[in-house]
């Protein structure tokens, strides 16, 4: 079953049993999104644009944004489009984000979209137990899927609030499939023969392997097991062609190498296997251990892009939904398409896989013999020869510019600002915005994701998180005349305003969707792009230098992502009680960020505010 340009809304009609639609979506209790009054959205970007703008460019903003906003002006015109498209559709803002943030997006999905989560290193070392681990790994997550499957997934909640829960049917047999103007993606879990394999990559070579038996029963671990030593024994030398480095490209490009590629029978139905599949598992070689200081970041950048094509990026499809990696030497992660899928499902998924991973195998192996896991094969002209090597040579270039910095902070975690009755989440924004000014002597644009799963459909929203309460205390901070009782009083009204619009974000009163909708309803109904979306200070407030998110994880994980701009960062921190693990990624090719320079001078920042909050003198 393909779905062009298909959004999370439309999941309600793929499950196939009533109980999995009424647990997993729970429609009943979860509101429709609303659309935020165009006069607040106004006045709070604006609010937004004082601690970036001098005050003869925000005046001129101001003016522009007036006049957009007047009664039965522009704005109204387009506000009452949205009123009107929030009646009539599911979710008015989720199908036109999934489009224009991802479908659209034409860079390289490694680095630029898919989100990578590096976990614990597993304690083990070799392939042996590496083969062990995988097998557990996979029956975990088809227990995860089976209650999926049987409305068994308890409804989340947040605040007391439930969640819409529609994303995870989506996770399995789902992938991203590039287009020449747009992708669009193909789900295969509620076709009539709903697909039973994964797929599994070991040296660049992908094979089908069938996880249930004839009687729709799962395959035990030591089944499991026992098939991965033989697509192992299949799969002594890598393979000289990486095929799956194709998707690690330019989306235009890859797109045109994909219709080459199709127009041959044999490599139509292996594409087509890797597509249907489950998921993905990668048999990683070991990551090359430097030093222990620097392991950790070595780690997420593997699972992040594979390392490189002398390392594991040939053990990857990049347009696949879900691709979990094993490593020889215990490392181990994820990465995810974010079209499809994001950080809290995924959270969920890999809560369950570490609890099921403590449980010892329940199952005997039935005597039953096993089909041999198929190898897909490809045929390679000379055209898709080129088109490898020319892949090949740009994520080598990707990936040399990415600098990846992950450290464990772990003087303190989330227990000292709930101590002093602080948001956790404010407090690191804060902090963030702080360290940044230490290094650049100046303030930026930054956006920070917060959920819209409250919503029926909601997806993810950005808070602007830099205030005019964040810039006053940053001024004030480093300097020696103000007393430290005015610094800890401009801490929290800093932090407290970051709170308050975490709580607006949370009520579905972020600005960011609706200005996003106010330019497509635009161009929706045929009109010019308005003034106030082509004013620089527009372009200026939405360049965004700081990329954040915290995925808060029951484990010692840590999220990673490259940042939105050639000048920028992307930071992702994951809050323990009493440490916080932090990911901090920068393009070496901007001689202004440095991702080190930033973690350092992030985690002086982080003892001065403790030091603030319980001073020792």
């Amino acid at each position: 079953m393909i779905l062009r340009n298909i959004h999370p809304g439309t999941c309600r009609a793929w499950l196939s049993r009533a109980s999995v639609r009424q647990e997993l979506c729970s429609f009943s209790s979860v509101p429709s999104q609303p659309v935020p009054p165009l006069a607040q959205t106004l006045q709070a970007y604006l609010r937004t644009l004082e601690p970036l703008l001098p005050p003869e460019e925000l005046s001129h903003t101001r003016r522009m944004v007036q006049e957009f906003g007047r009664h039965g002006g522009l704005g109204a015109r387009l506000q009452e489009g949205l009123e009107k498209r929030a009646r009539h559709t599911k979710n008015w803002i989720s199908p036109w984000w999934v489009q224009w943030a991802y479908l659209e997006g034409r860079q390289p999905l490694p680095v630029h979209s898919n989100p990578a989560i590096s976990l614990p290193r597993r304690d083990y070392n070799g392939w042996r137990s590496q083969l062990v681990f995988a097998s557990k790994l996979i029956a975990a997550i088809l227990d995860f899927k089976a209650k999926i499957n049987t409305g068994q997934l308890p409804v989340e909640y947040m605040r007391g609030k439930p969640l819409c829960m529609e994303l995870y049917p989506l996770l399995f047999s789902s992938c991203r499939i590039p287009g020449p103007k747009h992708d669009y993606i193909a789900h295969y879990g509620n076709s009539r023969r709903s697909p039973t394999h994964i797929t599994v990559v070991r040296n660049y070579q992908f094979f089908q392997l069938e996880v249930y038996n004839s009687d729709g029963s799962r395959l035990t671990e030591s089944q499991i097991h026992s098939q991965l030593l033989r697509i192992r024994s299949q799969s002594w030398k890598t393979d000289k062609e990486p095929m799956g480095i194709l998707t690690s490209e330019h989306r235009h490009t890859w797109g045109a190498a994909y219709n080459r590629l199709l127009r041959d029978k044999l490599n139509k139905e292996s594409v087509k296997l890797i597509e249907t599949g489950l998921f993905s598992l990668c048999l990683d070689s070991p990551v090359m251990r430097i030093s222990d200081e620097k392991y950790a970041s070595r780690k997420a950048a593997q699972i992040l892009h594979g390392g490189g094509t002398f390392s594991n990026s040939g053990n990857r499809w990049f347009d696949k939904t879900l691709q979990f990696v094993v490593g020889e030497d215990g490392s181990w992660g994820l990465l995810y398409e974010q079209a499809t899928a994001e950080g809290p499902p995924i959270a969920t998924l890999l809560h369950h896989i570490l609890d099921y991973c403590e449980k010892p195998d329940p199952k005997r192996a039935p005597l039953v013999p096993l089909p041999m896991p198929k190898k897909l094969y490809f045929h390679i002209d000379r055209e898709i020869k080129r088109d490898i090597e020319h892949a090949k040579q740009n994520l080598d270039i990707l990936i040399n510019d990415l600098d990846v910095n992950v450290f464990n902070f772990k003087r303190f975690g989330k227990e000292l600002p709930k101590q002093h009755k602080l948001s956790p989440n404010s407090f690191i924004q804060v902090a963030l915005q702080l360290a940044y000014y230490r290094v650049h002597s100046e303030v930026c644009a930054a956006c920070d994701m917060v959920s819209q799963r409250m919503f029926r459909g909601g997806r993810t929203e950005y808070i602007r998180s830099l205030t005019n309460q964040t810039l006053k205390f940053i001024l004030a901070f480093d300097d020696p005349t103000v007393s430290r009782e005015a610094k800890l009083q401009l801490f929290r009204e800093a932090v407290d305003a970051y709170t308050a619009l975490t709580d607006q974000a949370l009520k579905g009163h972020g600005i960011e969707r609706h200005l996003l909708g106010l330019k497509l309803q635009a161009i929706e109904e045929g009109l010019s792009i308005p003034k106030i979306f082509m004013d620089t200070a527009y372009g200026l407030a939405t360049h965004w230098k700081m990329r954040t998110g915290q995925v808060p994880a029951n484990t010692d994980s840590v999220m990673c992502f490259g940042p939105l701009v050639p000048d920028g960062y992307a930071i992702c921190y994951n809050p323990q009680a009493d440490h916080v693990h932090f990911s901090i990624t920068a393009f070496n090719c901007c001689e202004e960020t440095h991702a080190e320079t930033l973690a350092l001078t992030l985690k002086d920042t982080l003892c001065h505010l403790q030091e603030l909050l319980q001073p020792t003198v």
